[in-house]
């Protein structure tokens, strides 16, 4: 090192010391057995490197350059995650309460829960759709309708009781479910929406996951989908929220009809093991507006 040192010195009195010393010096350490072990030890800590021309770091974008990546940009962190201070609560003035069969009775607890309270409940249920099929209506095209003529200040959305259709990828080949190439494809349906209904970080969106169901073959597309969410939230975790259903009614996705509520068991779930009957959800109603009083006031 002594010698490196004095051969990159500019020449001077400093340059002729280092050199003087570090020769010799070399000369030793060159001679003992230690010397190509720590030279392998250390290799991975030399600073000449040559480095490929692409694909560095840009200190002035955060991004990487070259390769397509897309920024992480601020709107991914929940202010919470970080431990910052929360934003200012907004007014709540219109509540969009939008998915498919699963919104019902929901929609309808969470308008009586509001009433009185300056609130407009805008109820949207679209029975029978699905992120995966547009035979009944296709949801990107839905959602910017939506957000078009309502305008809401925060959306509650509850879908996936009818997905697990086959949809093509980029390639126009049918890929059917529950593999990642389905979940990827599901994923960035749900994005895209999840997009529309921010409005470009004017409203929150608050997007459900759906109840793990009775029947086995339902309980894979289900939990699928779920994961599909998830991911698709990530880029806007500041203005994107997971309600996550399963911790609340199905814990470790295990099935079941009643649940404790106010210490008594209590039936919550419909004959058909996939919906929530009045009962819970007026239970749910009441969690997802003590969510909402979380960012919204009203």
């Amino acid at each position: 090192a002594v010698h490196k040192a004095g051969e990159q010195a500019s020449p001077g009195v400093n340059r002729d010391l280092l050199l003087a010393i570090g020769r010799p010096a070399r000369g030793v350490a060159d001679a003992l057995p230690l010397h190509k072990a720590t030279t392998k030890l250390t290799a991975g800590l030399s600073p000449d490197t040559k480095l490929a021309a692409t694909g560095g770091f840009s200190d002035r974008t955060g991004a990487a350059v070259g390769g397509g990546i897309p920024p992480v940009t601020p709107d991914a962190f929940d202010p919470a995650t970080l431990g910052a201070k929360p934003p200012r609560k907004k007014a709540l003035h219109k509540l969009l309460v939008t998915g498919d069969s699963l919104s019902t009775p929901l929609d309808l607890s969470i308008a009586r829960r509001l009433s009185g309270s300056g609130v407009k409940v805008i109820r949207d249920a679209h029975l029978g759709a699905g992120i995966s099929k547009t035979d009944l209506v296709d949801w990107g095209r839905l959602a910017v309708t939506q957000v078009q003529k309502d305008k809401p200040d925060a959306v509650v959305v509850w879908i996936g009781a009818n997905e697990g259709f086959p949809m093509q990828n980029p390639a126009g080949r049918d890929v059917a479910c529950c593999s990642a190439a389905w979940a990827a494809i599901y994923a960035n349906r749900v994005r895209q929406v999840m997009n529309t209904y921010r409005r470009g970080g004017a409203t929150h969106v608050y997007w459900l996951t759906v109840l793990t169901p009775r029947e086995a073959a339902r309980q894979k597309i289900a939990r699928v989908v779920n994961a599909a969410v998830q991911v698709a939230a990530q880029p806007w975790r500041d203005q994107i929220t997971i309600l996550d259903t399963i911790p609340i009614f199905t814990p470790g996705n295990r099935y079941r009809d009643s649940m404790p509520i106010g210490g008594k068991q209590t039936l919550v779930r419909e004959s058909d093991g996939i919906h929530l009957n009045p009962t819970g959800a007026n239970y749910l109603a009441g969690i997802v507006i003590g969510t909402l009083r979380g960012a919204f006031t009203f």
